[in-house]
């Protein structure tokens, strides 16, 4: 005789929820709407930026020179504060066939051995770019475009790769509790 499969919740939080889920979000320590707001806050300086930068050149036929600078700052900014949103919420790219296929125990492998490998990759990212930052800030470089401490920009890269690799602990720690508790 045959096993039926395994039914019940997926590790995959993209994957339709049933009706009577109504949040998407699993409960977390530290609170997923920080980097919801941190997006709308970006989000906006953006909108404000360009638009302001479209009614000067309209209006007098030359533009704010800091606007590009700190636009794609801002850009890379929403990236990474983006990525923190979908490693802390397990929407990060993987290639479903593997995935999605097999038990739930080897899902659950397969959905920490991810986590882990992201913890790695953004705590190096964060400890080799905070060497970055030092030398910003010790030989006095200046931005290109407006000449600002470049340090201004670059602090922000440990800061997020740090929080990036922090929700990938708590994804790896709530991974490991979800099927505990669900096996007892």
């Amino acid at each position: 005789m045959s096993t039926p499969p395994e039914s019940g919740p997926t590790l995959d939080a993209a994957s339709p929820l049933p009706p009577q889920i109504e949040a998407a979000d699993e409960p977390a320590q530290v609170p997923l709407a920080i980097e919801d707001w941190a997006t709308v806050i970006i989000m906006g300086l953006l909108a404000c930026i360009t638009f302001a930068n479209v009614l000067v050149r309209y209006f007098t036929d030359s533009s704010f020179a800091w606007t590009e600078e700190f636009s794609v700052f801002l850009m890379i900014l929403l990236a990474m504060v983006a990525g923190s949103a979908a490693v802390a919420r397990d929407r990060h790219i993987r290639i479903e066939y593997f995935s999605e296929s097999g038990s739930m125990a080897r899902r659950k492998r397969l959905s920490q051995f991810g986590a882990v490998l992201v913890a790695a990759l953004f705590f190096l990212i964060a400890g080799l770019s905070v060497r970055m930052v030092w030398d910003d800030y010790r030989f006095d470089e200046t931005s290109p475009g407006i000449g600002v401490p470049a340090w201004w920009y670059s602090i922000w890269l440990p800061v997020v790769s740090t929080a990036i690799a922090l929700r990938a602990v708590g994804l790896f720690i709530r991974r490991g509790r979800r099927d505990d508790r669900g096996a007892e």
